[in-house]
């Protein structure tokens, strides 16, 4: 089991009832050991790239005081020295296949139940590990040991309040006293390694270089059940580095970490329907904002409306061009499947947060304060136990609040018309604000 830090919360007792144990007695699928990766955020708060299209709306303080993102490895394949290949030639780039014939006879008996069988001329069957089928899956067995725990509660088990299959997710609220706890539960496949389709990556300068190793950031990396736009839901897995992306974190300054987390909390309602942006593409953003600009600029305590209104620039001309590379793998574009449509809509949303932002994140923060009166009123009513602060993928401290806003607000009275982009120069204010390719309007 590993225990992971991501945003200031720690791996707790309160998913041992989905345990790998305990799933494990019912058809001894899942590996006998097995790691665990707990990312502090569920997956609609963008801690891994997943489409949020199939997944149910779940509203902090209403629903749940409190989100996880799980990742279950249900196969793993590790103890490799080369750079791993997979089978991408059914796939768009970052997705790929999974055939069963890298593991041994056993796991292909435990498991072919779980895939699409595909005949060759030459009379050989392959199996491809299927997604859908693994999700099934996985939600009937979770089902199977919840339903059972429940027949025989003991003392200090959480309370399961809800179990949904969400797509390919799992998505439990378990009551802990009197918080919430929602967990999407993610299986995966594990790899130790490096993927080939990313090795170019490596060899490029980054952001993090000399302040963590290299060995820290390619330990590993996932399959995630999420299909290309027009690829084979049965079959196709996305690349994940949510092993890597937690590690990138600890080099992230906090300003620029507080504004991230205050341009997501305005995109996330703003930017909802139709579904087109998620916060993993923010993510994205923010991280090649930080291989592109000089260090000591990012290093700036009292930066972050700058960073803000940077990320913003940078979302809308994403938006604009159609164009949002993948951190790891640059040659796949996560926007390349919008239509011109969709883009333009959300390009003219965001250009009315830019043209009064400090507005629309104080509306942002508004709804965090409500969802947070609401966490505590029903605690209030529930029982007076010490229960943590809700917290998301930045921590407590990252929250927006009043004084960003107000900053942000001087920023732009004080510099009108003028560029405070993290997409420029930061050192050239001397050009008008919103820069699309080489035009400026």
């Amino acid at each position: 089991m590993e225990r992971t830090r991501f945003g200031g919360l720690v791996l707790s007792q309160s998913y041992n009832c989905v345990r790998h144990g305990m799933v494990q007695k019912l058809d001894q699928k899942l590996p006998v050991a097995n790691e665990y990766l707990l990312l502090s955020g569920g997956v609609r708060e963008g801690v891994v790239d997943i489409d949020l299209d199939e997944l149910n709306v779940y509203a902090r303080g209403t629903d749940y005081d409190m989100d996880f993102t799980l990742l279950v490895p249900a196969l793993k394949l590790h103890d490799r020295n080369q750079p791993v290949t997979l089978d991408m030639r059914h796939s768009a780039l970052c997705h790929s296949w999974l055939s069963l014939r890298l593991f041994d006879e056993g796991t292909i008996s435990k498991w072919k139940d779980c895939c699409t069988i595909v005949d060759h001329i030459n009379g050989a069957t392959n199996y491809f590990f299927s997604p859908t089928k693994v999700a099934d899956w996985f939600y009937e067995s979770i089902s199977i040991v919840l339903s059972e725990i429940q027949k025989k509660p003991q003392r200090g088990m959480p309370k399961v309040e809800k179990v949904e299959k969400n797509g390919t997710i799992i998505s439990i609220i378990l009551g802990v006293g009197s918080s919430r706890m929602l967990y999407d539960i993610v299986p995966v496949v594990s790899f130790k390694g490096w993927p080939a389709v990313a090795q170019s990556w490596l060899m490029e300068n980054h952001f993090w270089d000399g302040k963590i190793t290299e060995e820290e950031v390619i330990s590993g990396f996932y399959l995630v059940p999420a299909c290309s736009y027009k690829g084979k839901k049965d079959n196709e897995w996305r690349l994940s580095f949510a092993r890597s992306e937690v590690q990138l974190k600890k080099c992230i300054s906090s300003s620029l970490m507080q504004a991230y987390q205050a341009c997501k909390a305005i995109i996330i309602k703003l930017l909802s329907r139709p579904k087109a942006i998620s916060p993993y593409h923010l993510r994205s953003m923010m991280l090649w904002a930080c291989d592109r600009l000089p260090a000591s600029y990012l290093a700036q305590e009292d930066y972050a409306a700058h960073f803000l209104l940077g990320l913003i620039d940078d979302l809308q001309h994403c938006l604009v061009n159609k164009m949002c590379p993948n951190y790891f793998i640059p040659q796949c574009n996560m926007l390349e499947h919008l239509s011109e449509d969709t883009v333009m809509l959300h390009a003219r949303k965001l250009s009315s947060v830019r043209s009064d932002p400090a507005e629309h994140l104080r509306t942002a923060i508004e709804h965090v304060k409500a969802a947070n009166r609401l966490t505590l009123e029903l605690q209030r009513r529930g029982s007076t136990t010490s229960i943590p602060s809700p917290q998301s993928d930045g921590g407590d401290p990252n929250q927006p609040d009043d004084r960003l806003a107000k900053k942000l607000q001087q920023l732009v009275t004080e510099n009108p018309g003028k560029s405070i982009s993290v997409f420029i120069n930061p050192d050239d204010v001397t050009r008008p604000h919103f820069r699309i390719d080489d035009k400026f309007f």
